[in-house]
């Protein structure tokens, strides 16, 4: 009607710098974020920052416009001022899913911050000398997300303890938007000649292993579990697929000491595909973490009917939900007697392929999505 004012639609910003040449778990949520919220909010506009390593538009959806970003999202430009770096002005809401709240915002924002390693257990994420400055860098960005966002949201009950155990004054203000699995992550026929381009012997069983090369993922405990349970059974070996990897010379020396050199294949950071062909071919995933703010090699495992072995503590309990064998992560042997229960008794493995795909069916992307979405009209309501 003339004389009646029609509200402009919300400006929100999505800082999607994670999606980029480098896979990891956080890149995974946002890119959830991106394919699925300008459905989701027709009503809103979506103004999505793109990593200038990212060379195809994150979306093509009618309300949503790109921004490319020069900085990446963990650099020191915005943790500073990110304004210096992209132009934020008109934005009713910010959304940092990387952990970090930029410096310099001037409207709401909302922080994920998938865990609180940084400030509990820094050694755990970097252990060198640098990690000394990345403590600093990470804890600053860490602790300003907890005391200046309007919502804090994270990807687990777990994290939200630990979050709340570090912080107990944003308890109020913390809520779990779950991780999901994207639905390539599915079970296929092993393909030898697949495998045998990524890496894997052909006609080797094998125990895989995926992660970061940082200290918290455990990769030193899944060598001795693994040379505990099958040193002296060369008919199966040990795939680990990592990225970062300083570490790997330790490990190598470490595995021929183990006796088991020969029997472990380590590979780099590999695309979706390879990683689908690894699950659906593997006996069995061993994920050691002491720590993890959600785990997504377990939902992926899961979705591809690959049994899992992994830690009793953490968030690996609540998102494995029943469908995987625990064990004491800081105990080799317990890893161990898991591996060899899945392995010895095919009956069990069929019983946690069955439960895995069960759960990974409840781990939904576009659910994760309008969980962040309802976080948004929250605090635009309250912003109103």
């Amino acid at each position: 009607m003339k004389g009646v004012r029609v509200p402009s639609a919300p400006r929100i910003a999505v800082d999607c710098r994670y999606v980029g040449p480098r896979p990891s778990g956080i890149g995974e949520c946002v890119a959830a974020l991106a394919r699925h919220l300008p459905e989701l909010a027709p009503d809103c506009e979506f103004i999505f920052l793109r990593n200038a390593l990212h060379d195809r538009p994150l979306s093509g959806a009618a309300n949503v416009h790109e921004r490319v970003v020069g900085s990446p999202a963990n650099g020191p430009l915005t943790l500073l001022h990110l304004p210096l770096a992209v132009d934020l002005r008109g934005i009713d809401l910010f959304h940092a899913p990387a952990n970090l709240l930029p410096g310099g915002l001037t409207m709401p924002a909302i922080t994920t911050v998938h865990d609180v390693m940084w400030l509990t257990h820094p050694k755990w994420c970097n252990s060198s000398l640098w990690g000394h400055v990345e403590r600093r860098f990470y804890g600053h960005g860490i602790r300003r997300a907890l005391a200046r966002s309007a919502l804090v949201a994270t990807v687990s009950e777990a994290s939200r303890a630990a979050i709340c155990a570090v912080a107990p004054e944003v308890a109020g203000r913390v809520v779990v938007t779950l991780s999901g699995v994207a639905e390539d992550f599915r079970p296929l026929p092993r393909d030898e000649a697949a495998l045998a381009r990524i890496g894997v012997p052909r006609g080797k069983r094998f125990v895989l292993v995926v992660g970061q090369g940082a200290p918290y993922k455990n990769h030193e405990g899944a060598l001795r579990a693994f040379a505990l349970a099958f040193g002296a059974e060369p008919g199966i070996d040990l795939v680990v697929v990592r990225r970062r990897e300083r570490t790997r010379p330790a490990l190598e020396r470490l595995a021929d000491r183990l006796g088991i050199g020969g029997r472990v294949h380590f590979l780099p950071a590999l695309d979706r595909s390879a990683l689908v062909q690894l699950y659906c071919g593997a006996a069995m995933l061993l994920h050691p973490s002491f720590i993890e703010g959600f785990g997504n090699p377990l939902a992926e495992a899961m979705a591809c009917g690959c049994p899992v072995v992994t830690s009793d503590c953490s968030a690996m309990p609540e998102v494995t939900a029943g469908a995987a064998l625990l064990a004491n992560p800081h105990d080799p042997g317990a890893l161990a007697a898991a591996l060899r229960k899945v392995a010895d008794a095919p009956a069990l493995a069929a019983e946690l392929r069955r439960r895995g795909l069960a759960r990974a069916a409840e781990l939904d992307w576009r659910a994760f999505a309008a969980a962040n979405l309802a976080l948004y009209r929250r605090v635009l309501a309250g912003a109103a």
